[in-house]
């Protein structure tokens, strides 16, 4: 009998939605609690989004460093354990919502805590600590650099975009680096500092869900911000007037998100200077990402093949064009340094075009298909379960750029409901599940289901809106939320449709029906209560 082929079941959360009393989800007990969740309703991945530093907006699309990890992330507790904060630190930290970030004020709370931990570091770390510390900048020099220096130079320009700086920091060479390296010593010190938290945190939360047989999905946006050490330290990597002022930037033209287009802002990349460095800027980021994850789901993959460019000024993305992108070249690049098999997801939802998808499937890259966008036509179309023609894709009931299922539903026209009612035989009183059924279910390789999904929430809990600026990536949930029913009735559907190993493997099953036909139910009794044990204890 032909042996089939892995299939594979996850949640999207991002850890800022995790359980924490800081105001926002970190990488404290929230998140290893989250992972004991995915491994009890019988889960194998855990998909997250991009965990760079945020600015002006708190989208981690738009992240200081393609490089850097997010401050916001670094537990407290976590900090506390490690010797590397006094535990009466925290005892002035103002109590938050558990079920909304408030950026304006968890903000400034959660840097009061990283500096007193950087002043207790200076004083108290151990030798083995500090050379750790001393390791990473050494290792991470090649990014961090100019991370750190880039960060205190906005600091000390009020925290201005590095276009707007009237000194000589804003086009700096080397000797000017080095000038402000000595006069801005201790800042730059800190940032590397906060930089060695984060990914001292992360590191052991990545080595847990190793342990545990997770597999972590990333995010990477395909751009950059403006206002980044990328292209403050990197200008030859993007098409900028000689003033460093972008000429064209990124976004899409009128979708199903928005009528006039979206209007991201980010420089584009001058592909022809990348082709001749070998996408070496490319190759250290991937690799970088790499190193925290197992695989990259790449955002607007569309752009590598073409790009949409709107003229710098446009008030709104309809007055772009499309050119081309660098194609295969990057992708055999890729697989130089990676391998045959690149560990990389495609984003390929909107308007995709055959080229987009050729370039997709040459490099044997599963592509997304999201349930909610399959319901919209009274036409069949290649998003309805019924309609995949490979198992080589993704699965979603929805994105975080999506509403939630239920909230989505809600909003439907009648004739949509009945569509889906009729498809997925319900009544659709928990139409939520009955998605993630249908995912399940799908030939997909990969099923993913956002955790407001899991969770049955409606649209005053989805994650972000296109296009609207205020008010995103703000959700949360509560560690009582996830209940062991919850992960109970997970696992079942998730065993029901091969997607996780059985806590009871079939062999022993096989073994226990054998005895009981022989001697009665109650031997081998010792065994399975063995057994049962276990699959408690997970």
């Amino acid at each position: 009998m032909k042996e089939l082929s892995p299939r594979y079941s996850g949640i999207l959360a991002h850890p800022t939605s995790l359980p924490s009393p800081y105001g926002i989800g970190d990488f404290g007990k929230g998140a290893y609690d989250f992972i004991n969740f995915l491994v009890g309703a019988g889960q194998s991945i855990w998909q997250i989004l991009p965990l760079g530093p945020t600015g002006y907006g708190d989208s981690p699309y738009q992240a200081f460093s393609a490089f850097a990890g997010q401050p916001l992330l670094i537990s407290p507790d976590e900090l506390v354990k490690d010797g590397l904060l006094e535990g009466d630190a925290l005892n002035d930290y103002p109590r938050f919502s558990p079920d909304h970030i408030y950026y304006g004020d968890v903000i400034p709370a959660k840097n009061r805590i990283l500096r007193r931990s950087y002043s207790y570091f200076k004083e108290h770390a151990s030798v083995s600590v500090f050379a750790a510390y001393r390791q990473f900048c050494e290792d991470e020099a090649q990014w961090l650099d100019d991370y750190a220096l880039f960060m205190a130079g906005k600091d000390a320009h009020g925290g201005k975009c590095w276009l707007e700086w009237e000194d000589d920091l804003r086009d700096p060479d080397e000797a000017i680096k080095e000038k402000w390296n000595k006069k801005l010593a201790d800042e730059i010190a800190y940032y590397k500092y906060i930089q060695f938290l984060f990914f001292r945190q992360w590191n052991a939360l990545k080595s847990y869900a190793m342990i545990n047989d997770i597999n972590i999905v990333g995010d990477i946006p395909i751009f950059v911000a403006l206002d980044s050490a990328d292209v403050w330290a990197n200008r030859d990597l993007f098409l900028l007037d000689e003033e460093g002022y972008p000429t064209v930037v990124a976004g899409v033209p009128p979708d199903y998100f928005s009528k006039t287009g979206q209007l991201w802002g980010n420089p584009l990349y001058d592909w022809d200077y990348h082709k001749k460095t070998g996408y070496e800027w490319w190759m250290r980021r991937l690799q970088g990402q790499l190193r925290m994850v197992d695989y990259i789901r790449i955002d607007h993959f569309r752009g590598f093949e073409q790009f949409y460019a709107i003229p710098y000024g446009s008030k709104t993305a309809m007055t772009g064009k499309w050119m081309p992108g660098p194609c295969e070249d990057l992708f055999l690049a890729m697989q130089k340094t990676f391998g045959e098999d690149i560990p990389i997801w495609a984003e390929d939802l909107g308007i995709i075009t055959p080229p987009v998808e050729k370039l997709r499937d040459d490099f044997n890259l599963p592509g997304m298909k999201v349930l909610q966008f399959a319901f919209g036509n009274a036409k069949d179309n290649d998003i309805m379960p019924h309609h995949f023609t490979s198992s080589n894709c993704i699965c979603y009931t929805g994105t975080h750029d999506n509403d939630t299922t239920y909230g989505w539903y809600q909003s439907l026209k009648p004739k949509h409901q009945d569509r889906i009612r009729r498809y997925l035989n319900t009544d659709a009183n928990i139409v939520h599940y009955d998605m993630i059924r249908a995912a399940m279910s799908s030939i997909a390789k990969f099923s993913i289901y956002p955790i407001q999904d899991i969770l049955g929430f409606g649209s005053d809990c989805r994650m972000n809106t296109p296009s609207v600026a205020a008010g995103n990536w703000a959700f949360r949930f509560r560690a009582d939320h996830l209940t062991p029913a919850l992960a109970a009735n997970l696992r079942q559907m998730t065993e029901l449709f091969g997607r996780c190993k059985p806590l009871v493997e079939d062999d022993e099953v096989d073994e226990k029906e054998a005895l009981d036909e022989e001697y009665g139910p109650d031997a081998n009794k010792t065994d399975v209560d063995s057994s049962a044990d276990k699959g408690a204890a997970v």
